[in-house]
């Protein structure tokens, strides 16, 4: 197993018990314990966890994986989730998306789609000087880069204050520009989907954003592999009241489905 693939698992195990010990964590990636020592030492000093006697813990309740340790995890859902997402939006659609690994993957899913539409117009204007077959509008700095030099995508980024676990940018600076804007449809990843709560996410203003996101579109679609549904996280970002469409993977439980349904939420798992 490489160091990322031991720290990948590490993190994970980190997010799902607050806190792990050398020696349960030897047993499980079936390393030495001295290995398990010297990684921990290593992403606390990246700042990634504490480092405890005998172990380490999560810096706080609302502990969340670097976005670029989370990119590996359920890789072939998030994959199915972003072609089934392009596939719902229109030529010539506003698009919003907030970051994460699903989104992302959204935004290739869409690049690829419009590649294919500018071929499929011929080379009567150069693609420059043409319409875009869609409008992204992200505060992710990961798609923006991405995307950008995509020239049948016109790509329009927040302004705002990035955070380095996730690339998003936030605060006013933010909020200001999504104000000036009007989307079509809304593309969000979430952390966690609440039967009670609604959607929800680590960090408050991250959901801020994202709650401006779905109230400045015509239609909400919620992008999430099943292993966050019914999972809560620090910060509400808005009711399901507010989401049109819900894309997930065949993990979803019927039960589950059918209360979403019932919700009047489109679900559609792939």
């Amino acid at each position: 197993m490489s160091k990322h693939d031991r720290w990948s698992k590490l993190l994970e195990l980190l997010a799902g018990e607050g806190r792990i010990e050398v020696d349960d964590a030897a047993a499980a990636l079936d390393v030495s314990p001295a290995t398990i020592r010297r990684d921990l030492d290593e992403l606390a000093e990246q700042q990634m966890l504490v480092r405890t006697r005998g172990g380490a813990i999560a810096h706080g309740v609302s502990y969340e994986l670097p976005l670029r340790y989370k990119s590996s995890r359920h890789a072939s859902e998030k994959q199915r989730i972003a072609t089934a997402v392009a596939a719902m939006i229109a030529d010539g659609d506003v698009v919003g998306l907030n970051g994460g690994t699903t989104t992302t993957e959204v935004a290739r899913a869409l690049a690829l789609r419009a590649g294919g539409s500018r071929e499929g117009r011929g080379r009567r204007e150069p693609a420059e000087t043409s319409a875009p077959a869609f409008t992204v509008v992200t505060n992710a700095l990961n798609i923006a880069g991405e995307l950008a030099v995509r020239p049948q995508v016109k790509i329009v980024v927040t302004g705002g204050v990035a955070r380095p676990q996730t690339y998003e940018l936030v605060g006013p600076l933010t909020v200001g520009v999504l104000n000036e804007v009007v989307l079509d449809v809304a593309v969000l990843g979430v952390d966690g989907v609440d039967p009670q709560l609604g959607l929800m996410t680590h960090q408050e203003d991250e959901a801020s954003v994202s709650r401006l996101f779905a109230e400045r579109a015509r239609r909400v679609i919620v992008v999430t592999d099943s292993s966050k549904m019914g999972r809560r996280a620090f910060a509400r970002i808005c009711g399901l009241d507010r989401v049109d469409v819900l894309v997930t993977d065949s993990g979803l439980p019927a039960d589950t489905a059918a209360r979403l349904t019932d919700a009047g939420i489109k679900v559609h798992a792939v």
